[in-house]
């Protein structure tokens, strides 16, 4: 099992101390009782501030059992009693009766004062503590952070660690369902997003539920897909978990699932960003829908806070275009990217050389041999400048000949214009 060190919180002891002073001690009629419960209240108090865990538990345990409602600082302080004296002995059959003890006394307490709302949460982390290694218990302590939920509507996002490793546990145990533990991370997330929402640093206690979840194996495409995809389906406006969808299917290399198309989807019309934009329009080039892809692009391009990532956009809407066959807007995309991006400068102009090699039947007027082979001469220099020795070997071989130009009146050296759509000047040159 993972381990997990949180500190216990104590969130209530201010006004648990108020509460202390204004109640009333219910000190028993009969003179002789309430002289020996002055007497054993003394007793434990002192064996309480010397540390003397185990000797305390005497005194508390008769007030416990014959003056119950005496006052609630004997809950208060019982629970520092049994915790203390369950970390003195050795014994761990006597260990687990103090640490039941410390349970026994937080419903006890609710029984007779009726604020369980005050507390409820550090019962639970006793409860963490005392049974998380216990199989036959651990679902009972996950169950007192669910209780603690259903009180407050949330829990302290510092305990979501806690309570999730209890999840993680109980379902190594067999104890939950995959379907209920996507219950239970749900949410856990939700109250980490919540917190966050408020201003809160919940980068650890995210890591750590993270950790737990990764250490289930319990996330795959198959899950992300025909778990998480239904639920979306059926709640398509809940964005929570659409970024879950959205963050397990990069984390696990699912992206080529429904369930993630419709999250990126959900996630880009609700807060748009440039990856958000980016990643939709590959999906729609992979899908061949190359006029929605760019749409995408275009949209990418008016998020981009970069020159870098505005250069991977004109790239990719010059992919687009020349899929489309529309080498002119294709080239001016690949050029801009060429400029913007230093790093994709390479395959924008292997891009528009290729757009030249595939322009010869286009372009072939069939009445000058040279002109209709100076394409290959300004492909070669595309292929130049994007470092394709191949690519500019298979251009030159596609140079006019010498005998070629010298037929036509051409010389080497002389500038021609390729016409058609390419347009360019190019410097004549043989093959030969």
């Amino acid at each position: 099992m993972m381990k997990i060190k949180i500190a216990l919180v104590g969130l209530f002891s201010f006004a648990i101390a108020g509460m202390v002073q204004a109640q009333e001690w219910n000190w028993p009629t009969d003179p002789q009782a309430e002289a020996r419960a002055r007497e054993y209240n003394a007793a434990y108090n002192d064996y309480l501030n010397s540390g003397d865990f185990v000797a305390a538990t005497r005194p508390l345990n008769w007030l416990l059992t014959n003056a119950p409602d005496l006052n609630e600082a004997l809950y208060i302080n019982g629970v520092k009693v049994y915790d203390g004296a369950a970390k003195e002995v050795e014994d761990d059959a006597q260990k687990r009766v103090y640490q039941d003890s410390v349970i026994t006394l937080y419903n006890k307490r609710a029984e007779l004062y009726n604020n369980e709302d005050k507390w409820i949460e550090n019962k639970a982390y006793y409860a963490y503590n005392f049974y998380k290694g216990d199989r036959n218990r651990v679902a009972d302590a996950a169950a007192e952070f669910e209780r603690a939920y259903e009180i407050h509507g949330t829990l302290t996002y510092s305990l979501a660690p806690a309570y999730f490793d209890l999840v993680y546990r109980n379902y190594a145990y067999k104890g939950y369902s995959a379907d209920e533990v996507l219950d239970r991370l749900t949410m856990v997330n939700e109250i980490l997003d919540n917190a966050e929402e408020r201003g809160e640093n919940v980068a650890n206690q995210r890591s750590t539920v993270e950790q737990l979840v990764v250490a289930m194996e319990l996330i795959d495409c198959d899950f992300i897909e025909n778990k998480l995809g239904p639920r979306l389906q059926a709640d398509p406006s809940n964005m929570q978990l659409a970024q879950q969808v959205f963050q397990y299917s990069v984390r696990y290399k699912c992206t080529n699932t429904e369930a993630f198309t419709a999250a990126l989807e959900m996630i880009d019309n609700d807060d748009p960003t440039f990856s958000t934009s980016q990643v939709r329009g590959m999906r729609f080039y992979q899908n061949k829908e190359y006029g929605r892809a760019i749409e995408l692009f275009e949209k990418a391009l008016t998020l981009a806070n970069t020159d870098e990532q505005r250069g991977d956009v004109h790239y990719d809407i010059a992919r687009a275009n020349s899929a489309m066959n529309r080498k002119s807007q294709a080239r001016a995309a690949a050029l801009k990217a060429a400029e913007l991006n230093r790093d994709k400068s390479s395959d924008a102009w292997g891009l528009i050389a290729n757009l030249y090699m595939a322009s010869s039947s286009d372009c072939r007027g069939g009445q000058s041999r040279v002109k209709d082979q100076s394409i290959f001469i300004a492909a070669h220099e595309a292929f130049r400048r994007a470092g394709d020795n191949s690519g500019m070997a298979n251009a030159r071989a596609r140079f006019p000949s010498k005998e070629e130009l010298f037929t036509e009146g051409f010389q080497v050296g002389e500038s021609v214009n390729t016409g058609c759509w390419i347009g360019e000047s190019v410097t004549l040159a043989t093959r030969d």
